[in-house]
Formats: structure tokens, C-alpha cells, sequence
């Protein structure tokens, strides 16, 4: 009997702890570059993870990426300089807006 009882709390405990668990979605980032010839691409980077996203009519979108706080690096095309955007933040299943992003000559 104290044996059934243990086994049933043991995969009662188990059952529930299956339950706490859920799969970590990707977010994404988005934005425009003015003026929108200055623009390549978008580099988006967060501890080991490097992602990028060409620049396509002064607009932008790094998608996949993990929760967490990243650091942009707009690569842009001469005479434009290019650019750093920092604690640009990623939460779980959303899209961050980064706005308009203006490059200097």
C-alpha cells in the first residue's frame, strides 16, 4: 500500500512538472534606415548569436531570434557611416520596432 501511494505522488510530481515547461519561441526585429539607399544590411548580435537581415528599400527584418537584449550594427553603403544600436530587447513570440534608424554622411 505505502508503496502504490509513493509511486502514484511520484507520477503525480512528474506530470506536473511536464506541464511547467514550454517551448521558447523567436521573436523578431524590424525598422527602416533613412535615408533608404544608405542601408545593407543589419547585423543583430547577442552573446555568441549573429543574425542579419539584407536592407530592402530603407526597411529591415532579422527574424528568429532568441529572447534576450541584442546589439545592432547597421553596414552601410558609402559616403554613409556605419551605425550601432545597443539593448535593442527581443521577448519571447514578439516584434520589436526599432524605428527609424537615421545614418550620417
Amino acid at each position: 500500500m505505502k508503496k502504490t501511494r509513493i509511486a502514484l505522488c511520484a507520477i503525480a510530481i512528474a506530470t506536473a512538472g511536464l506541464f511547467s515547461f514550454h517551448a521558447v519561441q523567436t521573436g523578431s526585429i524590424k525598422g527602416s534606415i533613412t535615408p533608404p539607399e544608405g542601408g545593407l544590411r543589419v547585423w543583430a548580435i547577442s552573446g555568441p548569436d549573429t543574425l542579419r537581415s539584407n536592407v530592402t528599400d530603407g526597411a529591415f527584418q532579422i527574424s528568429d531570434a532568441k529572447p534576450g537584449v541584442y546589439r545592432l550594427i547597421i553596414e552601410a553603403n558609402p559616403p554613409y557611416k556605419h551605425q550601432a544600436k545597443d539593448s535593442v530587447v527581443v521577448n519571447d513570440g514578439q516584434i520589436t520596432d526599432v524605428g527609424v534608424i537615421t545614418l550620417q554622411q
